[in-house]
């Protein structure tokens, strides 16, 4: 039994050599173990970094070089007993002096401006404009009507003088985008002491020039004594 798987071991030994001599196989591994190794694609060598700590003496101001290194320690701060830094406000300016024209004033003094428009005639665009706070103090800003503005005044930024009924020039920045008078017009308001209710009449003689007639809030009517 043992000499028959013997002879079936050996038979199957000499045929797998045989195969193996077919295919050639013996002189290729022969050859490659015969052939050099291939050589390592060259890396690019890396230099380890290191790191040398070195102790260097702190430089210290020459006028406390000579002094002991001071000791810092966390300490407990009792902040309710910490002064308060009071802190400088803008504080809203004082209008309680401002005088309001009542309603029934105001509409007496914008139906005189109305009739002296209507005295001037047409030759001259013109508008009449009552005064409020806000125009006399404060922020002086003077809005103009603007259906006005668009078909008289100039397109862009620039210079319109204000004339009075004594001939003085004031110039005034014009805000076209705006509609208004800017810059100047505060200088016009407190050179004429324009107050709350007073109505004026503005008539364009210039293409940048108008003539500015003043009716005063509670002051009587031409041809009428107080």
């Amino acid at each position: 039994m043992v000499a028959q798987y013997e002879e079936i071991r050996r038979q199957r030994v000499e045929e797998n050599r045989k195969r193996m001599e077919a295919l050639n196989l013996p002189q290729l591994s022969h050859a490659l173990r015969k052939s050099p190794s291939p050589k390592p694609s060259p890396l690019k060598q890396v230099k380890s970094r290191t790191t040398q700590k070195e102790l260097v003496e702190v430089r210290r101001s020459s006028r406390v070089a000579n002094m002991p290194t001071p000791v810092y320690k966390e300490v407990s701060v009792d902040t309710g007993k910490m002064p308060r830094i009071r802190r400088a406000y803008n504080k809203h300016r004082d209008y309680s002096n401002r005088v309001y024209a009542s309603d029934e004033d105001r509409e007496e003094a914008f139906e005189r401006a109305e009739k002296l428009l209507e005295d001037l005639g047409s030759e001259f665009p013109a508008f009449t404009k009552p005064m409020l706070q806000s125009h006399v103090s404060g922020g002086f800003w003077l809005g103009l009507p603007v259906h006005f503005c668009r078909k008289n005044l100039p397109k862009q930024d620039g210079v319109i003088t204000l004339i009075d009924e004594d001939g003085d020039e004031y110039s005034t920045i014009y805000l076209p985008r705006k509609t208004g008078l800017s810059g100047g017009w505060k200088g016009f308001a407190v050179a004429h002491d324009l107050a709350d209710g007073d109505a004026l009449v503005f008539q364009l003689i210039k293409r940048t020039a108008f003539k500015v007639y003043i009716i005063r809030v509670n002051s009587p009517p031409e041809g009428t004594t107080a």
